[in-house]
């Protein structure tokens, strides 16, 4: 099966460690992550300035570590990464902003990304938010 995984929620709230769960387990069973999508304040799960405390898991550094040895299709909503103050090198110079703190594996783009891995896939999953 194809799935397509959206993340609403920040690094540190229990649906994002459920999600990164779910998506390890779902390869783990054969099936295809088309895109993994991270909305609202799932943007900070792609933030490089999280600092997680010693006592608990680094969710951010799970995500980034699981889209890189997967090699998936890790997408953060640039309006919604804009208003949070998670910029790439191009939007950190854009708007004269001196914090770079979102590389690769994660790619700013729009919610028509959302809506391809919508068509993409057999099913929509998500985790957190609304």
């Amino acid at each position: 099966m194809k799935l397509a995984i959206a993340l609403y929620s920040a690094a540190h709230a229990p649906s994002s460690r459920r999600a990164l769960r779910f998506a390890e387990a779902a390869l783990a069973g054969g099936h295809e992550i088309v895109r993994l999508f991270f909305y609202q304040d799932g943007v900070h799960s792609a933030s490089n300035n999280s600092v997680t405390p010693q006592d608990e898991l680094d969710l951010a550094h799970q995500w980034a570590a699981f889209v890189s040895s997967n090699q998936l299709d890790g997408v953060v909503c640039i309006a919604a990464a804009l208003r949070r103050g998670v910029l790439n090198e191009e939007e950190a110079a854009r708007y004269q902003r001196r914090a770079i703190n979102l590389h690769a594996p994660w790619e700013l783009s729009g919610l028509g990304q959302l809506h391809d891995a919508i068509q993409t896939a057999d099913r929509l999953i998500c985790f957190g938010g609304p």
